[in-house]
């Protein structure tokens, strides 16, 4: 792997711990009125209403992560690096995509749509050339 692809490999696991991180508030720590805040909800009540919502979201976003992980882990193997290319590439590009609905379907939250799809974005970019300049 040269250069670009080990510094696209650092931002997948940016991207992967992102991920994670957003697993934990929508899915551990959700209760907490300082998380569903971040959210957007104003009240207990609303946060309630969502809360199934958000904790089958979070698992979609812990998911993510692992394909990620996969990825990485299987590019680190010679006779698996193609397909550990594709899981990492797949679970990237869903996270941007992912980023993409939520800032197009509410621009409000283009802050949280950044911090979802920037280092995927920039990982799936390194990968690429990175494989092409090999």
């Amino acid at each position: 792997m040269n250069a670009f692809g080990i510094i696209g490999a650092v931002f997948a696991g940016l991207a992967a711990v992102i991920h994670v991180a957003i697993f934990a508030l929508q899915s551990v720590l959700w209760s907490r009125p300082t998380t569903w805040r971040r959210f957007g909800l104003g009240s207990q009540r609303d946060a309630d209403v969502v809360r199934p919502m958000a904790f089958n979201q979070g698992f979609y976003n812990l998911f993510l992560a692992l394909g990620a992980g996969a990825g990485l882990v299987l590019v680190g193997v010679p006779s698996l690096e193609g397909a550990g290319f594709a899981v990492l590439l797949f679970a990237l590009l869903s996270m941007v995509l992912a980023a993409t609905v939520l800032i197009t379907s509410s621009p409000a939250l283009s802050r949280a749509a950044m911090l979802q799809g920037a280092a995927p974005l920039i990982g799936v970019v390194l990968l690429i050339v990175g494989a092409a300049t090999r």
